[in-house]
């Protein structure tokens, strides 16, 4: 297994101002110094960083790739969002998909991650989860067409929290999950199950512990890694990256630094 940290840790989560008024313009955007994630990232061993999109998109193509080889790492995945289920603005909302897909193409990037799923004011209709199955399959077309390989990423806030909406979505798509292990458990789920449960589809993975509510270190939840981490070196298919997340824990380098030693341990 090989293992890559989000850098998103650094700084706390936002999106663009801009995305309030011009739907292309609206990214994911961790507000920490970029270079400051991806060096103190390759400090402590890890192979490779996940990155949202908008932190991707502020850099010129050169000036990443010096970034990466400056740093020894590889590009992972890139995470990014949309509503999908309003007619009235997917076509803006895949344009600047699209838009992001060829950026990370440029850069030899592996996955796309994406989360999303907007919950109406109204509360969710059973169609949402049609529309929003058949415009991942769009999303999963075009990045295959860029040599990346796609997964749908559940989400607390997202209308697919829930194993029920885990199922009800994918009935109508054959996207990759990507599943965090604790945003599954905040919404209800057993990880263990899910990752059994659609191990066909799992080729990618975030690992980040919970309890108590809290996201948390990995080690310092209660989360079963033993058995995720058993099932994953057992599927065949499975990309052998696995990517640890923390969110805006407070202090980043430490529970980047406890992720990859715990992860050491279980995978030596």
């Amino acid at each position: 297994m090989k293992l890559a940290c989000l850098t998103n840790g650094w700084g706390s989560v936002w999106g663009t101002p801009g995305g309030v008024t011009s739907i292309k313009d609206s990214y994911y955007m961790s507000s920490g110094s970029t270079e400051e994630a991806i060096k103190e990232i390759s400090k402590l061993g890890y192979s490779g960083i996940e990155i949202f999109e908008g932190n991707l998109m502020e850099f010129e193509e050169e000036e990443f790739r010096n970034l990466m080889k400056k740093y020894d790492l590889e590009l992972v995945g890139v995470y990014t969002g949309a509503n999908f289920i309003y007619s009235e603005i997917w076509e803006e909302e895949k344009s600047k998909i699209e838009s992001v897909i060829k950026r990370a193409s440029s850069l030899n990037c592996l996955n796309l991650v994406i989360g999303g799923g907007a919950i109406r004011s109204t509360g969710i209709l059973d169609e949402d989860y049609k529309i929003l199955g058949e415009r991942l399959d769009v999303i999963n077309d075009l990045a295959a067409q860029h040599g990346l390989v796609s997964h749908y990423h559940p989400h607390l806030g997202s209308m697919v929290e829930s194993p029920e909406q885990i199922e009800k979505l994918f009935k109508h798509t054959s996207i990759n999950l990507c599943p965090d292990t604790a945003h599954l458990e905040a919404g209800g789920g057993d990880p263990v199950e899910i990752v059994n449960t659609y191990a066909d589809q799992v080729k990618y993975i975030h690992l980040k512990d919970f309890k108590d509510g809290k996201f948390l270190p990995l080690g310092e939840g209660h989360q079963d890694f033993d058995s995720i981490l058993t099932k994953l070196k057992s599927l065949e298919d499975y990309s052998g990256w696995i990517t640890v997340e923390f969110d805006s824990f407070e202090d980043a380098e430490y529970a980047a630094r406890v992720g990859k030693e715990f992860l050491d341990n279980k995978l030596s």
